[in-house]
């Protein structure tokens, strides 16, 4: 007969798989026994975590450092002086970190998530597509999991992309009307265009109107008009092309379209969707090219559509991070 683990029972497990990779002595490992006996959920809910443990040893790694790098940049930022408190993750903290992460992701906390909503002023939750009016009646679609803070005080109206992507349709008041993302910022008076984070710069796409796009201080500015769509990478901007705006901004209508897209990518924004984390374990299937238009609203329904196509391999854990090998 199928059982399924409680939370708690979930977590529990998590916690005994800790105690045993350590050093247990023999009266835990008599505890542990008399436990898993009580009751078969704790038989599976232990299964369920020894598989937990076995695929997420190296994301868990590298996510904890990720979340580790962000609580140390936030906490250097608010006092210089409290900086020798910071804890530094190392190689030899792997197995802790394992655990923080999967636990933490079953609790849904991300740390570098929270400190991107603590200095927004408009936040989304992943899932939600929230439009926003601002003071001067300009408005921001923000896309799931996404956050800006906005300042109008600079004699300039300047929005800061903290996380995700946001669509802006930008009244008209003679005061220049900025969007810093990453190293650089786009600049108009009065348009429509989506400014989107990525892993080093940001991507600047145009659906009507000007915006002059300059990917850092001293580069020099391009040009950008309806239809049109330019990324920049530390600094350095890449050639501005053509694109389907429309089809490219679909998301704010729940719709996520794709062109020869690699996967890796896919995963990456139908995480913006899921509760937890998408984590993908195989660079090679990530490279994989994909075409379609994908409902945003399901992101489980999607992934299980790509894998029949693909053929990849996926593991749901804990309800909160699914792993794609």
């Amino acid at each position: 007969m199928n059982v399924t683990p409680t939370p708690d029972q979930e977590h529990a497990a998590l916690a005994w798989l800790s105690l045993l990779h350590d050093q247990p002595s023999s009266g835990d490992q008599a505890t542990f026994s008399r436990w898993l006996r009580a009751d078969p959920a704790h038989v599976e809910a232990y299964a369920q975590a020894q598989v937990v443990w076995e695929l997420s040893e190296v994301p868990a790694r590298l996510l904890a450092d990720e979340e580790a790098l962000a609580l140390q940049g936030y906490l250097n930022a608010m006092s210089a002086s409290r900086r020798s408190r910071v804890v530094r993750w190392s190689g030899a903290l792997a197995t802790a970190a394992c655990l923080l992460v999967m636990v933490s992701m079953a609790a849904g906390w991300q740390p570098s998530r929270w400190i991107d909503d603590f200095g927004a002023d408009y936040v989304s939750a992943p899932g939600e597509v929230k439009t926003v009016t601002l003071a001067d009646q300009s408005q921001v679609t923000l896309d799931a999991d996404s956050a800006i803070a906005v300042d109008f005080s600079q004699g300039e109206r300047h929005i800061q992309l903290r996380r995700g992507a946001g669509f802006f349709s930008v009244t008209h008041t003679g005061e220049p009307f900025v969007v810093a993302a990453g190293s650089g910022e786009a600049r108009v008076l009065g348009t429509q265009f989506e400014v989107r984070l990525q892993a080093a710069g940001a991507q600047v796409t145009v659906l009507s109107g000007r915006v002059g796009v300059t990917p850092s201080r001293q580069a020099q500015q391009q040009i950008l008009t309806a239809g049109q769509q330019v990324a920049y990478a530390e600094g350095v901007a890449e050639p501005l092309h053509a694109v389907d705006s429309e089809s490219r901004l679909a998301w704010r209508d729940g719709w996520l379209n794709y062109y020869k897209a690699p996967l890796a990518d896919v995963l990456k924004d139908l995480g913006r969707y899921y509760p937890g984390r998408i984590v993908l374990l195989n660079d090679e299937m990530g490279a994989k090219r994909v075409s379609g238009s994908f409902p945003s609203k399901d992101p489980q329904a999607v992934l299980n559509a790509l894998q029949a196509v693909l053929g990849f391999e996926q593991h749901s854990l804990l309800g909160r991070m699914i792993v794609v090998r």
